[in-house]
């Protein structure tokens, strides 16, 4: 177990005063058994109203309604929590007849796992389909899993873009390159290609070697892990008898142990951090701006 504490935020700025729209936010982790909830506060400019909900995967969303124009909109979220991420998963409980690809769910999980397990994005000449199809070479459900994920992190280059939207799973393969966002999706609909039903993930990254490096000046500022200083995306694959396991493809590493879990969903455009609008000209939009820091302790 360790204590982390996560400071978020984001900073947009218009070059007059414009009138915003309900905004709505994400990035406020659920209470479970490897994540536990101890502090917690938000705070914005301008002022504003918030009620909290739940949405249709039971997310924690902040619904934000404006009181006022302004020329800036910044968002600051802390939360402090205790979290159990297991270093490695636990594949021991997998049921038997998932333990090779391919594999059919049974019925009742299929029922439940419903659009989880369908496609979402064309693939006309079955590019992605065939990227997966090669790594079904007899080995077992784990090591096939994990041999796909670490694909993604040696073949495909990291990139960061602040800019909102996810390229498609075809336009990550033509490109060879991509944001984790990228990376998650492009991973999600290569395991639901070969019958696996699987959802996207957003929160947040933790990287020990960052955290040292901010705490301590005398330390060279670097990371070992691709994705930390920003928010952050993976996947959850669903199999029998070990449930939901956390894949994360941009650093080609499996189990939960730096990831925070905030928000999962069918797709990325429902798991964003900060959704809204504003009334204005496009052009008053100047700028986003996005930091985030996570620490032990």
């Amino acid at each position: 177990m360790q204590i982390l504490t996560v400071h978020h935020i984001t900073s947009y700025t218009y070059d007059r005063p414009v009138r915003f729209g309900e905004h709505a936010l994400m990035m406020r982790p659920r209470d479970s058994h490897d994540l536990r909830m101890l502090e917690a506060s938000i705070a914005i400019h301008p002022a504003a109203n918030i009620r909290w909900t739940h949405d249709v995967f039971g997310n924690s969303v902040a619904r934000v309604e404006f009181q006022q124009e302004s020329d800036r909109l910044d968002i600051e979220n802390t939360i402090r929590i205790e979290h159990y991420g297991l270093t490695e998963p636990d594949f021991s409980p997998l049921d038997d007849y998932a333990r090779t690809l391919p594999f059919p769910y049974h019925s009742d999980e299929v029922a439940d796992l419903g659009r989880c397990m369908e496609r979402h994005y064309h693939d006309p000449q079955h590019r992605i389909t065939e990227w997966a199809r090669q790594f079904l070479n007899g080995k077992d459900t784990p090591d096939t899993l994990m041999a796909m994920n670490d694909a993604v992190r040696k073949t495909f280059a990291y990139e960061t873009r602040e800019a909102h939207g996810t390229q498609t799973p075809s336009e990550t393969l033509d490109r060879g390159a991509g944001t984790c966002r990228d990376f998650a999706l492009f991973f999600m609909e290569a395991v639901r290609s070969i019958g696996l039903g699987a959802r996207f993930v957003s929160g947040y990254l933790y990287d020990p070697a960052l955290d040292a490096a901010m705490k301590d000046p005398n330390l060279p500022l670097g990371a070992d892990l691709r994705g930390a200083g920003a928010t952050h995306a993976w996947v959850q694959v669903y199999l029998p008898g070990a449930g939901w396991v956390e894949f994360d493809p941009t650093n080609g590493i499996a189990g939960g142990a730096n990831l925070i879990r905030v928000a999962v969903a069918r797709d990325p455009s429902q798991a964003s951090p900060v959704r809204g609008s504003y009334f204005g000209p496009e052009e008053a939009f100047q700028s986003l701006s996005i930091s985030v820091k996570v620490a032990s302790g």
